[in-house]
């Protein structure tokens, strides 16, 4: 089991970009959970075989540790090792003529999920990582103006890891490109929920080098010159280390962000990545024709995402009596 490991809520972010380690490990070294007992079950997805834990380390009762914890995805080298290694075992659970369903236990030397740590966990990142109901909010600019900005200005995570980042003082080792300009600069790494080797998965963010830019919401026509270097120079980079051409490219930003500095996703069309939905994606290429034909465009667009119940966006949204439930 890879383990990702977070002091704080900055450090487990730099970790999302960062990516765990993509190769298999030959000799694991004891499990970091061999103290850790679950309090709660935060959130369930089985469609991408992902759970969320709340739980404490038997020596520090006191502190709370949230652990997402992945099943990895498979690959031909570890499919036919798992399958036709001498220590593998399976046990048949169905037989009927030509087909049969088999349980396989792989070699322990193979991972079979990876965990992602953060420690110690504050109520804010618990209640992040729990399941709640979702809510889809039409945000025109008055409302972005009233309720959205307000909230957001108050309840910020920490982007100094942002700044860690583009300043190298961490991750430098992982960045894929980097262009240095300070204006239409950024830097382009890999997004942990690609393990690096398979390329149907593909997944890397991109960071502008500007400051100051928080969101899509933020966005004019000024900003032209830096969206478009991301996307052309993003696209190039990606076609020239992974061969990936950009029509099986998909370029989008995320709103509401998932934190308040500017940045790109780059998924492979073949990754069903969380989050590309239509609720909140929007792709790179929309926003500047966008910007083309209207430099104001987003600060007079109504833009619709979702909430979910223990957001404090949802709580400003239901305290402004916006919900009519």
């Amino acid at each position: 089991m890879a383990a990702t490991v977070a002091g704080d809520c900055g450090e487990a972010k730099k970790r999302k970009l960062s990516g765990g380690e993509p190769d298999i490990p030959v000799s694991p070294s004891p499990s970091v959970f061999r103290k850790f007992r679950v309090d709660k079950i935060l959130r369930e997805d089985q469609r991408n075989k992902l759970i969320t834990v709340v739980g404490k380390f038997g020596n520090e009762a006191e502190k709370d540790a949230v652990v997402l914890v992945e099943r990895l995805p498979l690959d031909k080298t570890f499919v036919e090792q798992a399958l036709a290694a001498e220590d593998a075992m399976t046990k048949e659970t169905l037989k009927n003529d030509i087909y049969s369903t088999h349980s396989v236990y792989t070699p322990r030397a193979f991972p079979d999920c990876k965990a992602t740590m953060i420690y110690p966990a504050t109520a804010k990142h618990i209640a992040k990582y729990s399941e709640h109901d979702a809510f889809i909010v039409r945000e025109t600019p008055h409302l972005y103006q009233t309720v959205t900005k307000p909230c957001l200005d108050v309840n910020k995570f920490s982007v100094q890891w942002v700044h860690n980042i583009l300043e190298k003082k961490t991750e430098a080792d992982r960045i894929v490109f980097e262009d240095p300009d300070p204006e239409t600069g950024f830097i382009l790494l890999p997004d942990m929920k690609w393990n690096r080797t398979d390329l149907d998965s593909l997944y890397l963010v991109a960071i502008v080098h500007k400051h100051g830019v928080h969101s899509m919401r933020h966005l004019t026509a000024q900003h032209l010159p830096l969206l478009k270097n991301v996307l052309e120079k993003g696209k190039k980079a990606i076609k020239g280390q992974f061969g990936i051409p950009s029509s099986k490219l998909r370029i989008y930003f995320h709103y509401q962000p998932s934190y308040s500095h500017l940045h790109v996703h780059f998924t492979h069309v073949k990754f069903d990545a969380p989050g590309s939905d239509c609720l909140r994606a929007h792709t790179l290429e929309d926003v500047i024709d966008n910007l083309d034909l209207d430099s104001d465009f987003y600060s007079k667009k109504t833009l619709v995402y979702v909430v979910r119940e223990n957001d404090e966006l949802y709580k400003a949204y239901k305290a402004a009596t916006y919900f009519d439930d």
